[in-house]
């Protein structure tokens, strides 16, 4: 869909306006940071809460667009990406540790998504896994490693609720949030966050490439710190971190693409 200027009709753009790689922050306060990491970054767009820079990496054009919060915002912002040549796309953020052993400040590389939201049913059968590119997991995994990041490799719970899921005792049915938020930890899910279903059902359906990187601000329920302790609550989001990750990675798949 485009509007009178035929453009894009939420994002703002158009073909040869961003480059086939992309990074999807939800802040779109965070595209600007993101953008200082290319070469050559300049302002492209920005319409409620999508912004778009574009510069290079590697001789290689390559864009940040921001997705605002949660699936449905998500969705516009990929299917738009995808119609104007993305067809690379990471999502670089920030999500809640579901495990003991994942800690704040850690980086979780998301290799799939439980799609608990009401977004992708629109798209697939909920039967259908929402699952990223592998190309894109091993070189997040890669560049994580590279950077000397603490990293993990797992599955997203990926909600509509923010809320719901961090202070579901107040819930009207907290018995009912527990009771699937603790099947999704004994099924492994390794974090919490709202985006990345949204985008690895919109990649399966255009057959693109995609992956996200998750920096953990909070501990799970399950890991044993003290009340007291920072590092039990909402952490101040680095996002140098995953960016740099993120970033590491686009590089890694570029040149493995020139091969």
């Amino acid at each position: 869909m485009r509007n009178e200027e035929g453009l894009a009709f939420h994002l703002h753009i158009q073909q040869g306006d961003i480059g086939r790689y992309v990074l999807l922050p939800g802040d779109p306060a965070r595209c600007e940071k993101i953008a200082r990491y290319f070469e050559d970054a300049h302002f492209v767009a920005q319409n409620r809460e999508y912004v778009t820079w574009t510069g290079s990496l590697l001789g290689e054009k390559v864009s940040v667009i921001s997705t605002g919060i949660g699936c449905p915002s998500a969705a516009i912002a990929v299917e738009e990406a995808i119609e104007a040549g993305a067809d690379t796309l990471i999502r670089v953020g920030s999500s809640g540790s579901m495990q003991p052993h994942i800690h704040t400040g850690d980086v979780v590389v998301v290799s799939a998504a439980i799609r608990d939201e009401g977004t992708t049913p629109y798209y697939l059968p909920i039967e259908f896994p929402a699952v990223a590119d592998i190309e894109v997991v091993n070189a997040l995994r890669e560049a994580a490693e590279r950077l000397g990041y603490k990293s993990h490799t797992g599955i997203a719970q990926s909600k509509d609720s923010f809320y719901g899921e961090v202070e579901r005792a107040r819930m009207p049915m907290p018995a009912r949030l527990a009771e699937r938020w603790n099947a999704f930890i004994t099924g492994g899910a390794a974090c919490s966050e709202m985006e990345s279903s949204a985008l690895f059902i919109l990649s399966s359906i255009y057959r693109k490439r995609a992956g996200g990187v998750m920096l953990v601000i909070n501990e799970s329920d399950l890991a044993e710190v003290d009340e007291d302790n920072p590092a039990k609550h909402m952490a101040e989001f680095d996002a140098d971190r995953v960016i740099k990750v993120a970033v590491e990675a686009l590089k890694i798949l570029i040149q493995s693409d020139r091969r």
